[in-house]
Order: C-alpha cells, then structure tokens, then sequence
C-alpha cells in the first residue's frame, strides 16, 4: 500500500465546521488540509441566525466585525395568531434585561463561507475528494479517496455533515428522522423590504412559519411542516421549487399580504426543501466522539432541528474549541516538547475537546427537539400551552441556549 501524501491534520467537510477548524488552527500557525467532495465550495441553504455564542466564535477567528457589517441585529419577535394570522402580538428579546450585550442577527450562508476561505491561504482546500475509507497504520490514520490516492495523517477531523463517514467509522448511531421537513427561501427586495429587525413568526397546526431580514433588502424565510399531514402530491414534490412555494403559500393563506410576499416574491432558484433530522441525544452523551486521534464536529457530531437556530452557531463553537485543543498539542511540540508523546498529546486534547462538546451537543440537540414539538403540534392542548409558553419563554430560551462563551485562541 503506497501512501501518497503527509499531512499533520485533515479535515473532511468545506462546510461551516470545516472550514472554520482550519481558521482556527491557521490563527494560530498550524497548517491543515480539507477534503471536500464537491467540485467547489458547497453552500446548502441560504441564510442561517447567529446567536451570541456564534458571534463570539467569528470574533475569536477574527472575522465578526466584517460580518456584522452584512447584517442586521435583531431586536425581538412578531408573533401572529394562529387564528387570524395577524401579526398581533411584540416581544422583545430581551425584555427582563438579562442578556445584556447579546446579539442575533440573520447571515447570508454564502458571506460566511466566502469569508471564511478569503482568510485561509489558497492551498488549504482540496476539492472532488470523495472519502471512500479509513484505515490506521500504527497510531497514524491512513485516508483513502475515491481517486485512489491515500493520504496519512496525524489528527483526522470529521465535519462530513449528517452522513459522516467519521462519525461512521467512530460507530456513532446514524441521525434519524423527526418526521418534519423544511422548506427553505431567500428573497431580495430591491426598494427595501420595510421589515422591522424582528423574528415574523407563525406557529400551529402542524406547520412553524417565519421570516426575518437579514438586512434592508433581503428576506429570510423557513417553513417547517410534517410531511405525513400534506395532502397527495407527487414523489417528487418536495423536489419542485414551484409546488414548494405553491404549499407553503396554501398554509399561510389566512396571513397577510407582506408575510404572502415573501413567499410570492422567491426566485425559484431561491427554495429549496429538505428532511430533518438529529442524532439521539443519548448516542452523544455516551457514544464516541472522540477516539484517538479522530473526532466530528459540526453536524457530524450533532445534527440537530433548527427550532432554536443552533446548529452553525454551535458548529462555530466546536471549531475554537477543537482549534485550541489541537493547537495546544503541536505548540508545546514547537516549544521544546519530545516527539515522542506527541501522539498522547493530541489525544489527551481531543479528550479535553470531547469533554467540552459532550454535554453541551446533548443539550442543544434535546432542547431543540422539544422546542420544535412544543411549536408545530397540533390539539386544543398544545395550542393553549404554545401561546402561554412561547409569550413567555420562548425569547429567555433562545438567548439563554446563547448565552455560552466557547473561549478564545490563546493557548
């Protein structure tokens, strides 16, 4: 067996988490190489909310303040009634003054990604590199690609998304479905959308229907729903922009004509619909997310459902942490360290990252299912206790879950 390439540290995925580890490890002098699969940069989704914890995150990569210039920071919610669909109810985020300082603002996914590889050197990402398997060799992992190619390496960083194949190979459970899926737009206003910087949202009856700007012209919006509960369509429903649009358009009818807008206003490119999913909280509590000198990030390590607008926030997290574990490893080696242990230190600092991540990933994954169940379940019930809770809890909910400081570089 011919090994055709060294590298310190690999990362499988160019996806948020991928590409922000490599950041990491590149502030703080390490070089690293991601596989991405795709002929070029990936870019799934439109848009996604930042939360403080996530801000805190680009600002220790250093790339927060040219962000926070593309965006706008939220200031509460607008909540309509499931009955009439009016817009009747305000909320403030933070209304109690608790979370001083905190910070929500919606991000175009492809300025995150284009900023994220603008401050990476031009060699760190090597694309059409499908990972087929991976082996060891001594304490060494040894990746192969479909190419043929294997590459040898001594930290292996899965951020492969929901089907990870490191997460495979660490024997963690597969995600399972929530029975749900969502359907997803961006939409440009060229006069200006006159949208307040709030959350619109709308919940109940099966479907969670909302939209935010992501600055003066341009419109987010998300409608999740459970597919058993649409009337017959096609197989491939799901996979038309038109009759995506057409169904969402039927669930808001009773809304008004600027949340109908939005919706009418996508482009068609613009839509896109996908299922959800989330790993059993459990597998992360107790499975391995760590083993040797392999662990995932990102989705790869908690996929999770997107009711509390988590999952890039704490792929962000994932990344300082995982950069500054592994960067204590090899500086202490630059320091003077014996080559010798260099393999216990880059596994007692996966280790420390596994620690760090374990219980915080099971609590993002758990409240953001109940949240999502609370949010679209249907009975006299449920809807007496979402307009009760949601005025209530739900904006300290959000911030509490961002209220998380996942540290700086400085080793």
């Amino acid at each position: 067996m011919e090994v055709h390439e060294d590298e310190d540290i690999v990362i499988i995925g160019a996806g948020i988490a991928g590409l922000t580890t490599a950041l990491a490890l590149h502030r703080l002098g390490l070089k690293s190489l991601v596989l991405e699969s795709s002929e070029s940069l990936r870019i799934t989704g439109f848009a996604l909310t930042l939360w403080t914890n996530a801000w805190k995150a680009l600002d220790a990569v250093g790339i927060g303040d040219s962000l926070r210039q593309k965006s706008t920071q939220m200031k509460g919610f607008k909540i309509a009634s499931p009955d009439t669909g009016l817009f009747t109810s305000q909320q403030a985020l933070d209304k109690d003054g608790k979370f001083k300082g905190y910070e929500s603002r919606c991000v175009r996914r492809k300025d995150l990604m284009d900023t994220l590889v603008s401050e990476l050197p031009p060699d760190t990402i090597r694309y059409s590199c499908k990972v087929v398997a991976i082996d060891e060799h001594h304490r060494f992992k040894l990746v192969h690609l479909a190419n043929g190619s294997i590459l040898k390496t001594k930290v292996l960083i899965g951020c492969d998304g929901v089907n990870s194949v490191v997460a495979k190979w660490l024997g963690l459970g597969s995600p399972v479905s929530v029975g749900r899926s969502a359907i997803r737009g961006l939409v440009e206003f060229p006069n200006g959308s006159g949208f307040d910087p709030m959350f619109h949202v709308n919940f109940g009856n099966g479907v969670r229907y909302g939209f935010l700007p992501v600055d003066d012209k341009t419109v987010y919006w998300f409608c999740t729903f459970t597919p058993s509960q649409v009337p017959s369509y096609e197989d491939d429903w799901q996979e038309n922009p038109i009759k995506l649009k057409q169904f969402v358009l039927s669930r808001i009818n009773n809304m008004s004509q600027e949340a109908q807008n939005v919706v009418e206003g996508t482009s068609l490119n613009s839509i896109s619909c996908s299922p959800l999913k989330f790993r059993k909280p459990w597998n992360v509590l107790f499975g391995d997310i760590v083993k040797g000198n392999v662990c995932v990030a990102g989705d790869a390590l908690h996929p999770m459902t997107p009711d509390i607008g988590q999952g890039g926030c704490s792929s962000l997290e994932d990344s300082v942490v995982l950069g500054r574990c592994i960067g204590e490893a090899f500086l202490k080696k630059m320091d003077g360290g014996d080559d010798d242990d260099e393999f216990e230190r880059i596994e007692k600092g996966l280790e420390k990252y596994g620690r760090e991540r374990r219980w915080r990933s099971f609590s993002l994954i758990s409240v953001a299912y109940c949240v999502g169940f609370m949010q679209e379940s249907k009975g006299v019930m449920m809807s007496f206790l979402r307009k009760v809770w949601f005025s209530k809890y739900t904006p300290s909910a959000f911030l509490k879950m961002s209220n998380f400081d996942c540290g700086d570089l400085v080793i």
